[in-house]
């Protein structure tokens, strides 16, 4: 049958008359455009419900990959510098190690505290006070705070800054206050301060 006898056809077929329940008997062109529509679609519904979802699939797992790769990378770049790496923690260590060596322990303190006292006798100071104060409990270290109190010339004061703070133990000085001794005597000054010393915390690292 020729593309117009089909056209000619088709002008003739009255939809009305058509039986949905005996397919075989439509005409041959209409039959053949019902199977097109069917196979399109067939065709539609499975790109929807199937082949979206493997699409939806195929990005998920395109982007697990580009992860992976990162991954793999980042995981070879510290492999090839394990070494390295644990050349540095032992060094981090070894750090660590000499600054809790700076501080000292409970049996330290008296020599400490002698230690302070000739620094101040040193460099022309009258001391009024030296007092050890309570504990103050950190993570990682115990504050232990020393209250002094001098007397001396400004220059005196500012050598026996200089000198506490060079101390081969880690001392800090906190509260600084100065003043003169006398309203006769402006030569002489009075200095109240707290030095705060450090040890190691045991029980604070083990929690």
């Amino acid at each position: 049958m020729s593309l117009a006898a089909s056209l000619e056809s088709l002008r003739k077929v009255d939809l009305a008359d058509l039986d949905v329940n005996n397919l075989g008997s439509w005409p041959a062109p209409v039959r053949v455009i019902t199977g097109i529509l069917l196979l399109i679609l067939v065709l539609f519904l499975g790109y929807h419900f199937h082949l979206k979802d493997l699409q939806s699939q195929l990005a998920q797992r395109e982007a697990e990959e580009v992860t992976l790769k990162q991954q793999f990378t980042t995981k070879a770049f510290q492999a090839a510098n394990l070494e390295a790496y644990q050349a540095q923690m032992v060094e981090m260590e070894e750090s660590f190690g000499a600054m809790l060596r700076q501080l000292p322990s409970d049996t330290e303190v008296p020599g400490l505290l002698e230690d302070i006292t000739r620094t101040g006798l040193g460099s022309g100071l009258e001391f009024e006070e030296i007092k050890l104060m309570p504990e103050v409990a950190q993570q990682f270290y115990i504050e232990l705070p020393i209250k002094i109190s001098v007397v001396g010339a400004y220059h005196d004061l500012a050598t026996f800054v200089s000198g506490a703070a060079s101390l081969p133990r880690i001392v800090t000085l906190h509260d600084f206050e100065i003043k003169p001794l006398s309203a006769d005597s402006a030569a002489k000054l009075r200095m109240g301060i707290t030095a705060k010393t450090y040890r190691y915390n045991d029980k604070g690292v083990q929690k």
